[in-house]
């Protein structure tokens, strides 16, 4: 066994832990970790709506790391579920011009939603994932990797959510999920991970929203509202986007504002301008995973509106229950529909919000 196994393998009290195998060595190493912690463990794998049959494979991957761990493996379909809560809700916020964030989405309405629901109905303690994010005192935290990070995606948790969700894998770097997985022998440990969006398979995602979203050609105009191009959409492209412009120049574009009502995009050359710089922006649909943050009036806190962003300071003020965010420097090629994601000064998460 080694030494990293034997550092996380202390015994815990006997009880059911269904954890979602994705078919991935994450969720891989987080069934193994609690299986020799002394819980109880199965395997579910959650069969979403996906294209082209991409989910097929995943879906064997996780029977096999089931097989493997000796654990019951199942499998839960959301495919339904998943289409009304995630596809459908980026489809509707690419049309209106926002550019969403579709994993966020997943963990509230279906890994800490439906999943969760449907885990504990059966006779489950707890859920658990391969997030790489901290759960200590009740409290989720930065994960140790923080090239891998993802808390970002799970500020929408309530309390009632992380009380019964796990995450076993957040205190260990990449390469020490890796050799776990190698030591055990299970078959997903050298698997490369996922990129991009899940459900597309092989499909970008301009292929995808072009079946549901019509064409619509419109100006590309520079900072001082010349016309230097065309583009197919504003729908198609997201703010501080760089690949796809065709515009000429000495140095590369960037999408700095998007104007769904008037159909253009305005772009700046690579470096800072003025009109990419935002220093207020007010959220929608806030959630705060500690109760008290929501009564201040205002806070300071750490601040990332992109995933893997380096975290900013500013402060969160809540007007009448209208919550917004007012950095300290002004920050540039802040996406409305993204998520902004606050942490205190010692790395809790506090919360978030869509960004208006």
């Amino acid at each position: 066994m080694s030494k990293e196994l034997r550092k996380l393998n202390s015994r815990s009290p006997k009880e059911k832990v269904f954890v979602g195998l994705s078919g991935g060595v994450d969720s891989s190493v987080a069934a193994l970790l609690l299986k020799n912690q002394g819980y109880e463990v199965a395997g579910i794998h959650l069969r979403c709506w996906n294209q082209g049959g991409c989910d097929e494979k995943e879906a064997e991957d996780a029977r096999r790391v089931a097989a493997a761990l000796n654990i019951p493996f199942y499998v839960f379909n959301m495919e339904a579920e998943y289409k009304l809560a995630v596809v459908d809700y980026m489809i509707r916020e690419y049309k209106a011009g926002l550019t969403p964030n579709p994993d966020v989405m997943c963990n509230k309405e279906i890994k800490f939603g439906l999943f969760l629901k449907k885990a504990l109905e059966l006779g489950a303690d707890y859920v658990a994932t391969g997030h790489y994010v901290i759960k200590k005192n009740g409290k989720l935290y930065a994960a140790k990797d923080k090239s891998k990070d993802q808390s970002y995606f799970l500020w929408t948790l309530a309390d009632s959510q992380l009380r019964h969700s796990l995450f076993p894998i957040g205190g260990l770097i990449k390469p020490q999920v890796r050799r776990i997985a190698a030591t055990a022998g299970l078959p997903t440990a050298a698997k490369r991970d996922s990129q991009g969006i899940c459900f597309l398979g092989p499909v970008t995602l301009e292929e995808f929203l072009s079946v549901y979203v019509p064409e619509r050609r419109g100006a590309i105009i520079n900072a001082g509202g010349e016309k230097i191009g065309e583009h197919r959409g504003v729908q198609f492209y997201t703010v501080g986007q760089r690949h796809g412009l065709a515009v000429p120049g000495k140095k590369p574009y960037y999408v700095a504002r998007k104007n769904a009502e008037t159909n253009q995009l305005t772009v700046v050359e690579e470096g800072e301008d003025p009109i990419a710089l935002i220093k207020t922006v007010l959220l929608r649909d806030t959630n705060f995973i500690d109760e008290k943050y929501a009564e201040k009036k205002s806070f300071r806190a750490k601040i990332r509106t992109r995933y893997r962003q380096l975290l900013r300071s500013g402060t969160i003020k809540n007007d009448s229950g209208k919550i917004s965010v007012v950095f300290d420097r002004p920050q540039s090629f802040v996406a409305p529909g993204q998520s902004a994601v606050f942490y205190s000064s010692r790395g809790e998460m506090i919360g978030g919000g869509v960004i208006i």
